[in-house]
């Protein structure tokens, strides 16, 4: 299957992403990686993009586009792909529209993880991060440590990093109304959209996924 991944941040995309990727044995494609990638491989692309990085700049969309392009005329991508903050807004859709137009193909669909705004505030807001190793992470209600502001894995000080503050989430949900809630009318309009809730146990959402995948399918 050829499939987009959109939702808000905080709805567990990255995680979901990499379930449904593994049950349908196709590649995960996100836009974090596309980006390491190329600047670590040291392509012109990358070098592109690490300049607009370095200047504190957003990548312009033909770099990502083009990013994207590279990456899924790979050979592991020729039988399905599943896009993970790709497209991020609609001049990257109607882009990916004809990049698979050239290589002959199209999307089976779009996966739409809905969560309530309250929610992702919640998730994002409640998260803590060790100092001393950033992998270490808990949550005030979710999974928190055994003594608070210690990290159960090393001792290590836990914070809320700023990009988890209640200001930042709301500021990058706005962003994600005005650039890319828009992709989902458009298509929307193809009939590719399939929405789910997110809620619940990250095997439930899973679960859920893959039915409404293979229904749309069938």
């Amino acid at each position: 299957m050829r499939i987009v991944l959109v939702g808000p941040p905080g709805a567990g995309k990255g995680t979901q992403a990499a379930y449904l990727a593994e049950n349908l044995s196709i590649p995960h494609i996100s836009t974090g990686d596309l980006f390491r990638a190329n600047i670590s491989q040291g392509t012109p692309l990358g070098r592109q993009a690490k300049q607009y990085m370095n200047a504190g700049e957003l990548v312009p969309d033909e770099v990502t586009i083009g990013m994207a392009k590279d990456r899924l005329e790979q050979p592991d991508a020729a039988d399905g792909f599943l896009l993970d903050g790709f497209p991020r807004n609609l001049n990257q859709a109607k882009a990916l529209d004809e990049i698979l137009v050239e290589e002959g193909i199209a999307l089976d669909a779009v996966l739409d993880l809905e969560v309530p705004e309250d929610e992702v505030v919640k998730r994002i807001a409640g998260r803590r991060t060790c100092r001393s190793d950033s992998a270490h992470t808990f949550h005030v209600e979710y999974k928190k440590p055994k003594t608070e502001g210690v990290c159960d894995e090393c001792g290590g000080e836990l914070y809320q990093r700023e990009d988890d503050s209640e200001e930042t989430v709301r500021k990058r949900l706005e962003v994600y109304h005005s650039e890319t809630e828009p992709i989902i009318d458009y298509y929307k309009a193809q009939g590719l959209v399939v929405t789910i809730s997110a809620l619940g146990k990250v095997s439930e959402v899973t679960q859920r996924a893959m039915e409404a995948l293979r229904q749309k399918a069938a």
